[in-house]
């Protein structure tokens, strides 16, 4: 058995979903992150790192604590996954002066993430410059493969387009419930990434945003619960 296969095993033993897309195998992560066991790559996607304290220059007071929340699940992934490479798929910070008002404290553990393995910065809307002084390599648009990975879905793009940006969401009705949750959605041949940070909301996937995104057909949401994903049909959202 190969070492892809052997990560595919091991993801489905441990309830992760394994996810064929654009002729790859992926594994959807419940924390929110993809790998890809063929390049021993991870994918995290808008971190929103500093929120919190964007907001308090702003005037408006909320608790400080996104940005070790999140750095401290980022840590957790990848110790589990043990990535060679990591992209950071645009808004890895709130804004243009996150990276400024990073606590050392926070600074040295995004550094401990970083270090020892190959890190990409893609440019995002909030985050259009990459941050000047953590290393890694920046980028609009990575391709790799069969796959292409950038911030924001664009209507043209071909198969294999991977993306964050509009943070999906799935709702569903259960026994008479709503319930609402971060979602993997794909048709096979675009994916879009659920937002990673602690304090990023999120869209309904049936949200005029998406719309012309997916082949409705064949759409999935892969839908995060505490310990596994949920893949749910089209049909069945709400």
């Amino acid at each position: 058995m190969n070492q892809a296969a052997a990560s595919a095993l091991d993801a489905e033993r441990n309830h992760e979903c394994i996810l064929e897309f654009a002729g790859v195998q992926l594994v959807a992560d419940p924390a929110g992150c993809l790998y890809w066991p063929q390049e021993r790559l991870l994918v995290f996607s808008d971190l929103h790192l500093e929120k919190g304290s964007s907001q308090a220059v702003r005037g408006r007071m909320i608790p400080p604590y996104d940005t070790g929340a999140t750095l401290k699940m980022v840590r957790d992934c990848i110790n589990r996954w043990q990535p060679s490479s990591v992209i950071s798929l645009g808004d890895s910070f709130h804004d243009g002066g996150g990276e400024g008002r990073l606590p050392d404290e926070f600074r040295q553990l995004l550094t401990d993430c970083m270090t020892g393995r190959d890190w990409v910065w893609i440019s995002g809307n909030h985050d259009p410059m990459p941050p000047a002084a953590l290393g890694g390599v920046a980028a609009d648009v990575l391709a790799l493969g069969p796959l292409t990975f950038r911030h924001e879905p664009l209507p043209q793009s071909g198969c294999g387009e991977i993306s964050g940006h509009l943070h999906p969401q799935a709702r569903i009705v259960r026994r008479g419930k709503s319930v609402r949750r971060r979602c993997f959605a794909t048709d096979g041949s675009r994916l879009i990434m659920p937002a990673f940070g602690a304090y990023t909301g999120g869209l309904n996937i049936r949200d005029k945003a998406f719309s012309g995104l997916f082949d409705l057909s064949r759409l999935h949401a892969h839908v995060m619960g505490r310990e596994r994903i949920y893949t749910i049909d089209s049909k069945q959202l709400v």
